[in-house]
Parts: C-alpha cells; sequence; structure tokens
C-alpha cells in the first residue's frame, strides 16, 4: 500500500494508509513503538466491504514531529484533523494498545463522527501507569514518575531510547521477543521490516508521559484525578485482551470494563499476547468483523 499524507490546521503532516474496500469504512490507530505499517496483515486480511485506513500518530512512521506532544488528547485531535482532511465520516475505529487510548480520548472530544469502537490490547482508561525503575530492572510499584523530566531520566526510557538512538535491531527483537513475541513471531523478513518501522520512531518519552498522566475515569490514578469522561462514551465498545498481554495487565483491562462497563463487550483473545495479529490473525479479524457489522 502507498503511504499517502496530508497536511493539517497545526503544521503536522500526517501520513496514512489506505486500503479500497466497500462503504464500511474503519480507522486504524496503532500502538507504541509502532506505525501504520503494523496493521497490514489485519488490512490485508479485512473483508473487502471494508475501507481501511490506518494513520501514523503523530512522531511515528512517515508523519512529521514538529511540535512535541503533551497529551494523548494532541493525538486525538491529530486524528480530528486527519477525518476532516479526507473527509472520512460513519466510521468505526479500532485502537490498539496506545492507539486505544487515543480512540477512546476521540470519542469524549468528537462525540457522534465514530459509530462502534474496538480496543484492542488497549491502555486502561486510567492511563499506562510509569513507575520509578529499581536497580534490578524491576518497576518501583510505590513510586509513580510523576514529569516529563522523571520519565525521560528513568533507566527505562533512557535503555529504550539507546536501542532507538544506536539503531541495535538485535536490541529491540529482544525486547519484542521478551513481552510481545513470546510465542509466535512474524517471519524473518516481515520481522525486518517492522524494525525499520519502529526505528522510525521519535517521541518515546514523550508517549510514555502521556500515557501516564491519562485518566478519564472518576478515579484518581495516582498522578492525576479522573476527567470522569469515560462515562460520555456511547457507542458500542468492543474490549479485545489476550490471554498472554504481557505489556497491558488484566488490571487494566478490568478498569476499562468498569469505567466504560455501559458499552462493552469484553472477548478474551486465547493464545495470544500483545500482538494479536502475529499470534491469531484468525481470530482477530473473526472477532473485529462480527462486532462491526
Amino acid at each position: 500500500m502507498n503511504i499517502k499524507k496530508v497536511l493539517l490546521d497545526n503544521g503536522e503532516e500526517i501520513a496514512y494508509r489506505e486500503r479500497e474496500g466497500g462503504e464500511k469504512p474503519i480507522l486504524l490507530i496503532h500502538g507504541n513503538m509502532t506505525s501504520s505499517k503494523h496493521w497490514d496483515l489485519l488490512m490485508e486480511a479485512f473483508d473487502s466491504n471494508y475501507k481501511l485506513y490506518a494513520v501514523d500518530l503523530r512522531g511515528f512512521g512517515f508523519s512529521s514531529y514538529r511540535n512535541r506532544i503533551q497529551a494523548i488528547k494532541d493525538f486525538s485531535d491529530d486524528v480530528k484533523g486527519f477525518v476532516d482532511a479526507i473527509g472520512l465520516k460513519n466510521f468505526s475505529i479500532i485502537g490498539w494498545s496506545t492507539g486505544g487510548a487515543v480512540a477512546m480520548q476521540f470519542e469524549i472530544d468528537y462525540p457522534c463522527l465514530c459509530k462502534k469502537m474496538v480496543l484492542l490490547a488497549s491502555g486502561s482508561t486510567r492511563g499506562y501507569p510509569m513507575f520509578e525503575t529499581n536497580e534490578d530492572g524491576t518497576a518501583n510499584g510505590e513510586r509513580r514518575l510523576q514529569s516529563i523530566s522523571d520519565i525521560e531520566q528513568d533507566s527505562r526510557t533512557i535503555g529504550m531510547q539507546y536501542l532507538y538512538d544506536s539503531k541495535d535491531r538485535e536490541g529491540l527483537k529482544a525486547v519484542w521477543n521478551a513481552v510481545i513475541y513470546t510465542d509466535k513471531r512474524p517471519d524473518e523478513m516481515k520481522y525486518e521490516e517492522y524494525i525499520d518501522d519502529m526505528l522510525t520512531q521519535r517521541n518515546l518519552a514523550d508517549v510514555y508521559h502521556a500515557l501516564n498522566t491519562f485518566n478519564i475515569s472518576s478515579v484518581d490514578n495516582g498522578i492525576n484525578k479522573g476527567t470522569n469522561e469515560a462515562a460520555l462514551i456511547e457507542i458500542p465498545i468492543l474490549v479485545l485482551y489476550g490471554d498472554r498481554d504481557y505489556v497491558v495487565t488484566e488490571q487494566m483491562t478490568k478498569e476499562i470494563i468498569e469505567d466504560l462497563g455501559h458499552v462493552t463487550r469484553f472477548i478474551r483473545l486465547k493464545n495470544t499476547g500483545h500482538s494479536p495479529m502475529i499470534d491469531d490473525l484468525q481470530q482477530v479479524k473473526t472477532e473485529m468483523e462480527k462486532f462491526i457489522d
């Protein structure tokens, strides 16, 4: 699929991939350390009745990063600019991981544009907590990082940023093999393409900070009091969570269901981790298509 671009009013250039199809549009929003590229298998597999759009969020893939994001809302505003630019209406959203948080914020900020939402291995309505890293590399659950400066100086961020800066492909593979591709992995050529894609990210610490401070629930998450905006979401939502996800915890998924229970349907994906498209593409595709139809 060719890469297309649109220029937003805020000066950012948003890249996207488009797959032709029928009259059922779907917008795909990727997660951290990825871009629209990581949707490729799903885009190829989806029924031809659907027309698919997959964006590169600001600072990922082929999109620009002229202004640093401060919060998930910045991504949401970019998505609104993109939707307006291409005239997209009456669509469904699929948000994966960080993309799930962006999808929820988008529906809060711009209701009535989206018909249905799928949250795939999504970050919580109460954010993705970033804790101080102990000397042994484990997280100190009693010390949540408070600022972007804290995150930039934490050893976890420094280590990941070093992998990017040094273009350490084997180091990135080691991380993904440890927590994401814990069972099945892409074939060798596809994996190399995905590593190329990971190396395009220019906003690692900023995304960590945005996730850490995100909170649309009614619960104080330890860094921000909840906005309770989750209660404003009224469209049907499908929550898909893999039973071997080592990135998003089961507790985070329970928080989504607790905060959005009035509109959610939950399905536990069997034998899948944080990258369900690799672990069981058919299972993911089937559940998504049934829900969106």
